[in-house]
């Protein structure tokens, strides 16, 4: 099994029509831990301006899957997961952080909070959701992932 290293993970994320399509970003990568970025701009919100529930769900499932990625490779997906939202997303960009709380050789237990962040240096985040969650490992190769 080959390490899923930092270079790895953002061509991962990179291949990632939807991940693309929010803009998401590999700030920090290793050891158990993963944090992703994805900047808010209006076209992630719901009818209240707030980002939508979509949108944390997709990053905490993200999160979760690459942080599992670290300590099983790269040849994981997501098992299941739940979420909790805690407060309305809002500000300049959210930042999800996950870490691998439990592992076998095959599947990874995680967890994962998710903030709220705005471009003020003095402002604390936010801490909108909660998440956990569990990936394992699969047989299917990344090469074989694109083809048809």
């Amino acid at each position: 099994m080959a390490a899923l290293t930092l270079d790895l993970a953002r061509q991962v994320l990179a291949a990632q029509p939807f991940a693309q399509l929010v803009g998401t970003e590999i700030t920090r990568f290793g050891g158990g831990s993963a944090t992703l970025v994805v900047p808010v701009r209006p076209e992630l919100s719901q009818q209240f301006g707030y980002v939508h529930g979509g949108v944390l769900s997709y990053l905490a499932d993200n999160a979760l899957t690459f942080a599992a990625g670290t300590v099983l490779g790269p040849n994981v997906l997501t098992g299941g997961f739940t979420v909790t939202y805690l407060r309305p997303g809002a500000g300049t960009r959210l930042r999800a952080v996950a870490t691998v709380t439990g592992s076998t050789r095959r599947q990874a237990v995680v967890n994962c909070e998710i903030y709220a962040e705005t471009g003020d240096s003095a402002a604390e985040p936010v801490l909108c959701a909660v998440a956990q969650g569990s990936a394992r490992l699969v047989e299917r190769a990344l090469d074989d992932a694109g083809a048809q």
